[in-house]
C-alpha cells in the first residue's frame, strides 16, 4: 500500500504547508508532490519527486528539466504511472502558456531581445530545430509569427522560398527569421552565418528587408545581425527601428 502525504509529518505535507505559508514557502519537490499526490511502499510523492529532479542530466534548471521529458520516459520511474506522467506534462504545458505572448499582434521590436524574450519559453525545450518567421510593417509591429518548419534536424534543409512565402503573400516590408537550437547553445554555427548571408540576398532581391536572424538556447538568444554589427562597426536592428 503506498504511503499517502497525509500519512506524513503535519509540518511536511505539502497541501497544509501550500494553505499556511502560500506557495512560495514549498520548494520544487514539494509543489511537483501535490501534483503526484501519492508515493510508493517505499517512498513518499515527496521523496517521489526529489527523485524525478536529481535525474537532471540537462542544461535546463530544476523543474524546467520535466519540460524536456515525454511520457514514456516519465512513466521509467517507479511510481509514475501512466496517469500521473500525463499530469505532470499538461502542468508543464500549462506553464510554458502562462508565459507565452498570445496577443502579440501589433507587438513593435525594438530590439532583439524583445522578440527572443517573448518566443523563449516556447522554443528554448525544443528536441528538434523549430524555424519561425516573424513578419513585420513598415513600423516593426508583428502581423505574424509563422511556423515554417518543425522537427527538422537543421534548419538550414528548409528551402528559403518557404521562408519568405509568408511576407511576400502577406505584402508584408521586413520579417525576422528564428530558430532553436535544441543543444541550449545559441552560439550561431558557421552554417547558421552564411544561410543568413544567402536569404538575406534574396530576400533583398525581392524587395523585402530581412530585420535579423534570431537563435533562441536554453535562455540565451544570439542575433546574428548584431554579431555580424559588432565585427563590422556599423547597427544592426537597433538602426532599422
Amino acid at each position: 500500500m503506498s504511503m499517502k502525504i497525509k500519512e506524513l509529518p503535519e509540518l511536511e505535507r505539502p497541501y497544509e504547508k501550500l494553505e499556511m505559508y502560500g506557495e512560495k514557502a514549498l520548494s520544487d519537490a514539494e509543489l511537483l508532490a501535490i501534483i503526484i499526490k501519492t508515493g510508493t511502499r517505499e517512498k513518499t510523492a515527496v521523496q517521489l519527486a526529489q527523485k524525478l529532479l536529481s535525474l537532471n542530466n540537462t542544461t535546463a534548471e530544476n523543474l524546467n528539466y520535466l519540460n524536456t521529458l515525454t511520457i514514456q520516459e516519465l512513466m521509467t520511474q517507479k511510481g509514475i504511472g501512466k496517469v500521473k506522467a500525463i499530469q505532470l506534462k499538461a502542468v508543464g504545458e500549462i506553464a510554458v502558456r502562462m508565459f507565452k505572448t498570445s496577443n502579440y499582434k501589433k507587438m513593435v521590436i525594438k530590439f532583439p531581445q524583445d522578440l527572443a524574450k517573448m518566443l523563449m519559453s516556447s522554443m528554448r525545450f525544443k528536441k528538434e530545430e523549430v524555424v519561425k518567421v516573424v513578419v513585420l510593417n513598415n513600423k516593426n509591429e508583428i502581423l505574424k509569427i509563422e511556423d515554417v518548419a518543425n522537427g527538422t534536424i537543421n534548419f538550414v534543409s528548409v528551402p528559403i522560398k518557404d521562408i519568405l512565402y509568408e511576407p511576400i503573400r502577406m505584402k508584408a516590408p521586413k520579417f525576422i527569421l528564428v530558430h532553436n537550437h535544441p543543444s541550449g547553445d545559441a552560439t550561431p554555427s558557421e552554417i547558421d552565418i552564411l544561410f543568413t548571408g544567402k536569404l538575406d540576398k534574396a530576400a533583398q532581391e525581392m524587395g523585402l528587408e530581412m530585420m535579423d536572424h534570431i537563435i533562441i538556447g536554453n535562455m540565451k538568444y544570439t542575433s546574428i545581425f548584431t554579431e555580424i554589427a559588432l565585427k563590422t562597426n556599423e547597427k544592426g536592428i537597433n538602426n532599422k527601428t
